[in-house]
């Protein structure tokens, strides 16, 4: 298999670089075209292949009267009859020509049936394209670039460059002037944004400005060219040709880091990497000798596709999809053209067939990727472990900005340490303060995935989930309630008691098994309040949350969690789901339940679990939980005095990390930290592979991945010469 990658590492850098070498001995070549002519890839191909090609083209199943107006040899090639469809330099000999200008319904081409209609425009131009000589070209993307000699500049200033030349000539031949010369200030501004796609610093500007030396504008060239921005600017085109993103794309559209792949990209226009090496590096680094993690990490250019973890999905048929974008994608990146239309059928227009698409199908056929993988913001084997490629300049500058940023969170909060344990002391000796609960009366659910007799509302205002009820990533229920007595007094937040049931897990809290028996995650709550019941939570009215607080919590799913939006965290109280536990949730601002005695609760159920028995409660009063630790409420209780060093110290540490006071510091010491990470740490990327036992290609009927016909092996489109 190894062989047969590197032959199509060669046939693409041959295509890509040198496809002078490889014409086909009946190939029409490379025609020279005077200004103005008809040409046949810029004017007719587009011509032919929406109106005639159908019918004469190169897919053998619907061509007519064997005849290809594709190629020069069958359309300008004589007749039965002594017919010719196309005479060179003579539309009057031509019978092709003949039938596009006849008024007869049974001659007239194309026919009226097909619904196609040549404007007077466009057989205009089939009639000058015959008359000059009806010169054919190869298609466009096999074409042999040619060094044209630029036109000679006539006018002072125009001749520092060939562009220049041809931009003056073409304007000239449009009857146009040129602009005058931008000024110094426009050029740095369009230079930096073509460049690095930053506009130029003030400092830049002026150096540019006050720059009186000859070559100015040249030096300004090589410092952006330098600049590493620059990789950054001209990577973009590159990352949209390779579907580049950091999520899967399906269903949910989990998080993936493919980021890694995408500085390996910057890196490598940076670097002025060679294109014969940015290719084979891309399409088959894994396989080169002695590959380096860098080269590995390259081959993600063919992982950028869309992956899927969706339940329900049949894993050959993503896997299918999977190389078909992969052959899409490599043949519009490298060939130039797109091979698309030939999964399902030979192409009508280009001359690739349904063979030559599972050929090169097969050389992409041979991962050990699994059709369904990418579930919980995991990357989707096969994967390495790398580092971000990029040349850090700036690493030492991220690792002073956070000694600084934690100097100065240290200053701002020995200002602000004896406020901050006053408003603790007063909140811990509030806690219970007027504290009591109410019983909510659900009223009615909604969950679109779930049964209506899945859910039971039972006696003393519980709720019943009859079974387990998980999506991969996690399944909600929004109930509608009311109070069944008025507290008279306002409503300061939600209490939702779980309890243990025997029909759950043998009397456990949760349906979960896999980390624990009866384990079940919440990763969040949202509430509205309104003055008639409503099933769906209504954002409109939503009740914000200040404060969560939980009976008990695992360290690792903290109650506070599920006041964050990211989905993955959450609140559980793994370790202890065999006895009643609770989440206490606190109003940003109390209800008045007189305004609004109907809420909405929507509880989301993390993919650990979901509960099986649990009542909603309207709190009146403070709660009596907290989420300051025990040994932190010890150490508020004692003076300052009374502390030890190791008591200052710890209390100092969790006032930094948990003063709102502090929370802008706390995030820009967060973001450097991140930041730190990913320019030091290895991170996960998806790259390409061998299986040991490569999966077989067959050609599939109509594209359908359970309708495989005959087996094939690896190889190039017949257009181009074999290996």
């Amino acid at each position: 298999m190894k062989s047969k990658l590197a032959g199509l590492i060669l046939m693409l850098v041959l295509v890509s670089g040198a496809i002078v070498l490889l014409q086909r001995e009946d190939s029409p070549g490379t025609v020279e075209f005077a200004q103005g002519e008809v040409q046949f890839n810029r004017d007719i191909r587009p011509l032919f292949s929406e109106t005639c090609f159908n019918c004469h083209g190169p897919d053998e199943h619907s061509r007519e009267a064997e005849l290809r107006f594709d190629l020069p040899e069958s359309a300008l090639s004589e007749r039965d009859g002594g017919v010719f469809a196309l005479v060179a330099g003579s539309p009057e000999k031509s019978e092709a020509w003949k039938r596009i200008v006849s008024d007869d319904p049974d001659l007239i081409m194309p026919p009226p049936d097909s619904h196609f209609n040549l404007s007077e425009t466009q057989k205009g131009t089939i009639k000058r394209w015959i008359e000059s000589g009806a010169k054919y070209q190869d298609h466009w993307a096999f074409e042999t670039p040619r060094k044209a000699v630029p036109p000679v500049a006539d006018r002072a200033g125009w001749d520092r460059s060939a562009i220049d030349r041809f931009v003056l000539a073409r304007l000239k031949s449009e009857g146009l002037s040129p602009s005058e010369p931008a000024d110094k200030r426009t050029l740095i501004r369009r230079l930096s944004y073509d460049l690095t796609g930053l506009p130029p610093s003030v400092e830049e500007l002026y150096q540019f400005l006050d720059d009186d030396r000859p070559d100015a504008y040249e030096l300004l060239v090589d410092r952006l060219l330098d600049s590493p921005h620059y990789g950054e600017r001209m990577a973009l085109a590159w990352l949209d040709q390779a579907r580049y993103a950091d999520t899967n794309g399906y269903s949910r559209d989990g998080a993936r880091t493919m980021w890694v792949w995408r500085d390996w990209v910057i890196q490598a226009y940076n670097e002025d990497k060679p294109y014969d090496v940015f290719l084979r590096e891309q399409l088959a680094g894994d396989l080169l000798p002695d590959a380096t993690q860098g080269q590995i990490v390259a081959t993600g250019f063919n992982r950028n596709h869309m992956i899927t973890a969706e339940g329900g999905t049949i894993k050959l048929e993503n896997l299918t999809n999977y190389a078909v974008d992969r052959v899409k994608t490599t043949s519009e990146a490298f060939l130039g053209l797109t091979m698309a239309c030939a999964q399902c059928h030979d192409h009508k227009y280009d001359p690739i067939s349904q063979e030559d698409f599972y050929r090169m199908f097969a050389y992409f056929n041979t991962l050990s990727d699994k059709g369904i993988d990418g579930a919980g913001g995991k990357n989707a084997e096969p994967i390495i472990h790398a580092k971000s490629p990029l040349h850090h300049k700036n690493v030492d500058t991220v690792r002073d900005t956070i000694e600084f940023l934690k100097l100065e969170r240290q200053k701002r909060a020995s200002r602000l340490r004896s406020d901050w344990e006053s408003r603790e002391r007063e909140s811990l000796e509030q806690l219970g303060q007027d504290l009591a609960f109410h019983e909510f009366k659900p009223l009615m659910v909604n969950n679109p995935n779930i049964p209506p007799s899945m859910v039971e509302f039972q006696e003393e205002a519980a709720v019943f989930l009859k079974q387990q009820s998980i999506a991969p990533g996690g399944t909600f229920y929004s109930f509608a309630c009311s109070l069944k007595e008025d507290p008279d007094s306002l409503i300061t937040g939600l209490r939702i008691e779980f309890l243990p049931h025997p029909e759950v897990n043998e009397g456990s809290l949760g349906y979960g098994k896999e980390d624990e028996l009866g384990a079940f995650g919440v990763s969040a709550v949202s509430v509205s309040a309104g003055k008639v019941p409503v099933a769906d939570f209504d954002l409109n009215s939503e009740v914000a949350l200040k404060d969560a607080t939980a009976s008990y919590s695992h360290e690792d799913y903290p109650a506070r969690a599920i006041l964050d939006p990211r989905w993955p965290t959450a609140w559980s109280p793994l370790g202890q789901v065999r006895k009643s536990q609770h989440l206490t949730l606190t109003f940003e601002k109390p209800v008045d339940p007189r305004e609004a005695p109907y809420f909405s609760i929507m509880v989301n159920f993390q993919q650990i679990a979901n509960a099986g028995y649990f009542k909603m409660m309207a709190m009146t009063g403070k709660d009596d939980g907290t989420n300051i630790p025990s040994p932190i409420q010890r150490i508020l209780n004692k003076s300052i005095k009374e502390r030890t060093q190791s008591e200052i110290v710890e209390i100092a540490n969790y006032h930094e990390l948990h003063d709102p006071e502090l929370e802008s510091l706390n995030t820009d010491i967060a973001t450097y930290r991140r930041r730190l990470s990913e320019m030091t740490e290895a991170y996960p990327v998806q790259v390409m592979d061998t299986a040991k036992n490569p999966r077989k290609t067959y050609i599939l009927n109509r594209g359908s991945y359970d309708q495989p016909g005959r087996e094939v092996e690896p190889g190039v489109p017949a257009f181009l010469p074999p290996l």
